[in-house]
């Protein structure tokens, strides 16, 4: 084992003082003989992913003291991206993720700790660590929260989040009964978890295993199963392992296991979030991902993974089809087995034994649910640095649609002329002003995508948006369009009524308006002024392209 880092904190005649607030901590004279361990908890009451975190905190602080190190537990913040939608909270999502990994770097730097156990969920919180694990490439070993299981009510069964979003619009058609519904929102959520879809927590969690930073298994082990906390415990001891090997993260997270990550991803049918994720991820590793990269990986990766939202199963059957090492190993053939993980062993290694146990949930290679991968990048004079979209949950008569656009400057006015029956079949609607820097903190447009399917507008519809989406929209809904309107992309020259053709299969995203008329109106363009102070403020400041994953003051470290 290399010398250990804490001993900076602790060692010596001249730290006496740093000793005496150790000790009032409750450290013994042999603890300091001891590695010091970061727990990183992001436990609160306020997230159904996180209030049973503590449970899993205490069962991994047992792993470490078991393994010989003295575990010292902190927590960090974790927003709800399921109680964000569709208000103002939402923009304060994204930006959390950085705040996430610049709080960890304070706690971690400034105590000299050895190595880390994170506990971690939801949609921003994994990323947010693992941007942090990354960044300070200590020993880490990360234990995710887990899916929680899905709800029921008389004959609606596997209900998640997204479907009771859906049966709004049900509601008002007059499909269901307002009680109905009413009891519905009491039974969809029976506990804690990540939300029991394929939404951007899960695909997160999953892709940390995918990743090699967790267990093999961990990633679909849901929130109440007991061997979760088996999971923890197991995690805490590896840990201490991996610090006497003096393996950390960089060595673990290397391109290879990006594109593994992708590939999973892509074959999962995963959030169009991921890949905001995982360059931030790879930017945080001093790696280059493009976005180009998405798509290439996405063309030549079967999306295999028949899951909810856009299919028909909820997380409860991935993990009894094997989970995350039955998807990896159906997909052996298309991944780098030599990666080493923190297991110890390679991801060829973990591999070995592993089957898929449910054909219906995962599909063979030569019989997917699709013959591309879930996510599609878009380029075109509407998006010249890209776009993308979940094309897995396209219904097939609206992967090429072209119709006229309706320009809205804010989430909230389109859900209005939604919720009033304005919108007419084959419209284009144009949220834009929703990037990182205009929202700012990139909304996600979830309560407008729900709506459009609720009212059935999904198989006549389109949406476009410099915003983002849920990890749990399906439907027409192009997002991340880059450059911005804020930076004068040109999304903030469409105007009511221009024809705005989409073309998935083409990759294309096209304003047909004459470069005449479009630079005029760039001429004229007149920007909206900044009015955010506080967080939003410097987000709005600091945060790069979506296109390069929304990077919070990218400093050329790649």
């Amino acid at each position: 084992m290399k010398r250990l880092r804490s001993l900076e904190l602790h060692e010596g005649l001249e730290r006496a003082a740093h000793r005496a607030i150790l000790y009032a901590d409750g450290l013994t004279p042999s603890d300091f003989k001891k590695p010091l361990v970061a727990v990183v908890n992001s436990w609160n009451e306020v997230v159904p992913g996180h209030v049973h975190l503590r449970e899993l905190s205490e069962a991994a602080k047992r792993g470490i003291r078991e393994g010989g190190g003295i575990p010292l537990e902190f927590d960090t913040i974790a927003i709800c991206d399921g109680m964000c939608q569709g208000h103002a909270g939402m923009r304060y999502s994204l930006p959390s993720r950085d705040i996430i990994a610049d709080s960890i770097e304070l706690m971690v730097e400034a105590h000299r700790f050895d190595a880390m156990l994170m506990i971690s969920s939801c949609d921003k919180i994994v990323p947010g660590h693992i941007m942090a694990a990354l960044r300070l490439d200590i020993p880490t070993v990360i234990v995710t929260g887990g899916p929680m299981y899905p709800g029921s009510y008389k004959g609606f069964k596997d209900i998640t989040l997204t479907d009771i979003r859906e049966f709004i619009g049900r509601a008002k058609r007059g499909e269901i009964s307002m009680e109905d519904l009413g009891e519905i929102e009491r039974h969809a959520l029976p506990g804690a978890g990540s939300c029991a879809m394929l939404g951007t927590a899960n695909t997160m969690s999953f892709l940390t295993e995918a990743l090699g930073l967790s267990l093999p298994g961990c990633g679909t082990l849901h929130a109440e199963d007991t061997e979760k906390r088996r999971m923890a415990q197991e995690s805490g001891k590896k840990l201490m392992q991996l610090l006497q090997e003096g393996i950390t993260p960089r060595q673990i997270v290397k391109l290879p296991s990006i594109v593994n990550a992708i590939t999973v991803d892509m074959a999962l049918g995963g959030s169009t979030n991921s890949v905001l994720h995982l360059m931030a991820i790879a930017y945080e590793g001093e790696m280059v991902v493009p976005l180009e990269l998405f798509d290439e990986v996405s063309r030549r990766t079967p999306h295999i993974c028949d899951l909810k939202p856009s299919g028909r199963f909820p997380m409860i059957r991935l993990e009894a089809a094997g989970g995350i090492p039955a998807v990896m190993e159906e997909l052996s053939s298309n991944l780098d087995l030599s990666v080493l993980t923190v297991s110890g062993k390679t991801l060829g290694e973990n591999l070995e034994g592993a089957e898929v146990l449910d054909r219906e949930v995962i599909r063979p290679l030569k019989e997917p649910v699709h013959v591309e991968g879930s996510i599609a990048v878009l380029k075109g004079n509407l998006a010249p640095a890209g776009a993308v979209v979940k094309q897995s949950g396209v219904k097939p008569m609206m992967l090429v649609h072209e119709g006229p656009a309706r320009v809205y400057h804010c989430m909230e006015d389109a859900v209005r002329s939604l919720m009033q029956g304005e919108i007419r079949k084959g419209d284009v609607l144009v949220l834009r002003y929703e990037g990182p820097k205009g929202g700012p903190g990139m909304r996600e447009m979830h309560m407008v995508t729900s709506l459009l399917v609720g009212l059935g507008l999904d198989e006549s519809c389109s949406l476009i948006t410099d915003g983002r989406f849920s990890g749990s929209t399906r439907g027409p809904c192009i997002g991340h369009i880059s450059p911005e309107a804020m930076e004068g992309g040109p999304i903030a020259l469409v105007q009511d009524g221009d024809p705005i053709r989409v073309d998935i299969p083409g990759r294309k995203l096209t304003l047909k308006v004459g470069e005449e008329e479009l630079e005029r109106r760039r001429k004229a363009l007149k920007l909206p002024k900044a009015k955010e102070v506080g967080v939003l403020g410097r987000y709005a400041l600091w945060a790069g392209s979506a296109a390069e994953g929304a990077i919070l003051g990218k400093i050329g470290r790649t």
